[in-house]
């Protein structure tokens, strides 16, 4: 391995995934593996394939259809989750398994209830198990952050001698601190007899926003593996951002003195891709990705970048995919156009019918928007999808909404296919929308979370509306884009119904993690 490469490990659609309400579907997290393919991610943590019969179909779709990269699915140390793992991956161009077990005292005393010594044994048993039905073993220590440093180099050692060749230091909580944490990977490397026979790897929470400074550190003692996630999406306050993490390494080289072998361009569009799916906006003024990063507010820097764009940027817009989200097309556009610019985004359809259906709705758009962006494509076709199997389907909604009145919504909606129709008031349209559709459904679900993002700029924009319903203490988040918020709404709301029908609620997406 070159010594001054930094390997790219993403968990978006494990760790990130984690994130109340941003549950993904097999096909979307398909599509985001492609995505991150298409970045050149070293490795792609799919899933974790025991979790549930949905988490291990989307682990093997992966894996059977991801030929860059290696494909990952986490795994407790228990042989059922291991052999789980090892089938999801059996497609694998290139396939890992990812074994872990907690290593602090407050979570072998509380919550395994073992003592050390049989925490090491089940870790030793788990890495030869696994390295028995994979060649590609990563171990981790969770909750290393607050463990002891005598028993982390102690159980490291075992583990590289039982076939592990990456050791990953999870700061799973989000305690550490930069200064401490490069310190403590130091140690280890230094004092584990073997540690030349791994790769050091290190996966920071964001608790008290230092996933990113802590990644960084850990890089300058000497990890060469860094776990992150797009958008720094994750359970929490989040993990380390991707993007943050290479254009850091990328920006400075001279202080951190290694590379990673990321697309840079490719870093925006899979960051529209992540937060257009799990409905999770990146907020304007984030780095990398934010659509205020590269803005100039102030008179004295826009005339500071104008004569010389360094004044005021480290880097170029152009470099992390700014200046491709713009799409070309227009009404007069052919399907043949239409069809190469999914293909450049990574976006495949099933079928004719389904890329007539999309071609169609573009058509629509087209009519109201004057400029169509790579995120319209992102959402038209996500609605195209998944209007395809669903049950229940907007038809048409008429509301009414003055100043000094009370908003009436009338909607039809066809559940099963026969058409039904209410009418309701409400404190906005929004709301008697919900509940003229709650009439027709009688779901009982319960309106956790409403959220509205404007997907491109201007007035003529798609809202993508994201609505988190509640039942039985289990949950379900729907997704809706149109140019007409309310029309968006119904359409997130009406989601969210579908995939409770489907029996989608979860009361979490995973029930462990590092």
């Amino acid at each position: 391995m070159d010594q001054d490469r930094v390997i790219i490990f993403d968990t978006t659609l494990r760790d990130g995934e984690q994130s109340p309400g941003a549950s993904m579907t097999g096909e979307e997290k398909l599509r985001i593996a492609k995505a991150l393919e298409k970045l050149k991610v070293d490795v792609i943590e799919a899933g974790f394939a025991i979790a549930s019969p949905g988490d291990f179909e989307a682990v093997k779709a992966i894996a059977d259809n991801i030929k860059d990269s290696t494909v990952c699915s986490l795994a407790r140390a228990v042989e059922a989750d291991i052999e789980r793992a090892a089938e999801a991956l059996g497609g694998a161009n290139a396939g890992r398994i990812h074994t872990f077990i907690a290593t602090s005292p407050i979570h072998m005393q509380h919550k395994l209830r073992l003592e050390p010594n049989q925490v090491l044994e089940q870790a030793v048993h788990a890495v030869k198990h696994a390295r028995n039905l994979c060649a590609d073993v990563e171990f981790s220590c969770e909750d290393a952050g607050r463990s002891e440093i005598d028993f982390l180099c102690r159980i490291i050692e075992a583990a590289i001698n039982a076939g592990a060749r990456t050791i990953n230091i999870p700061d799973t909580v989000g305690y550490s601190i930069p200064h401490q944490f490069g310190e403590t990977i130091r140690q280890i490397i230094e004092r584990v007899p073997n540690s030349d026979q791994a790769i050091f790897s290190v996966h920071c929470h964001n608790d008290l926003g230092l996933a990113v400074a802590n990644s960084l550190a850990a890089v300058c003692a000497g990890a060469r593996q860094v776990e992150c996630t797009i958008n720094g999406l994750g359970e929490r306050a989040g993990n380390a951002a991707l993007e943050e993490i290479v254009m850091a390494i990328k920006t400075r080289q001279d202080i951190l003195g290694v590379h990673t072998g990321i697309v840079t361009e490719n870093i925006l569009s899979a960051s529209r891709l992540v937060s257009g799916i799990t409905g999770f906006p990146v907020q304007p003024n984030k780095a990398i990705v934010g659509a205020n990063a590269f803005a100039h507010e102030s008179g004295i820097h826009q005339d500071g970048v104008i004569k010389h764009r360094e004044t005021y940027e480290i880097m170029s817009a152009q470099s992390v995919g700014w200046h491709t989200n713009r799409l070309s097309l227009g009404k007069l556009s052919g399907r043949n156009a239409f069809r190469s610019r999914l293909d450049e985004l990574g976006i495949r359809l099933p079928g004719e019918a389904e890329l007539n259906a999309a071609f169609s709705r573009f058509k629509e758009l087209a009519d109201k928007k004057h400029e169509i962006f790579d995120e319209d494509l992102q959402a038209l076709v996500s609605d195209t999808l998944t209007e395809a199997v669903d049950d229940i389907k907007l038809v048409s909604l008429d509301v009414a909404s003055r100043t000094g009145e009370t908003p009436i919504a009338q909607v039809t909606v066809n559940v099963d296919g026969a058409d039904r129709e209410a009418q309701s008031e409400g404190s906005g349209p929004v709301d008697a929308t919900f509940k003229a559709i709650e009439k027709i459904v009688q779901s009982n679900a319960r309106l956790q979370l409403y959220s509205v993002n404007a997907i491109t700029q201007g007035t003529d924009s798609q809202g993508e509306v994201t609505v988190r319903l509640e039942r039985d203490g289990r949950i379900v988040n729907g997704n809706g884009a149109d140019t007409d918020i309310v029309v968006a709404s119904a359409k997130a709301y009406i989601n969210a119904l579908n995939l409770i029908q489907a029996g989608a609620l979860k009361a979490h997406p995973q029930a462990a993690g590092v």
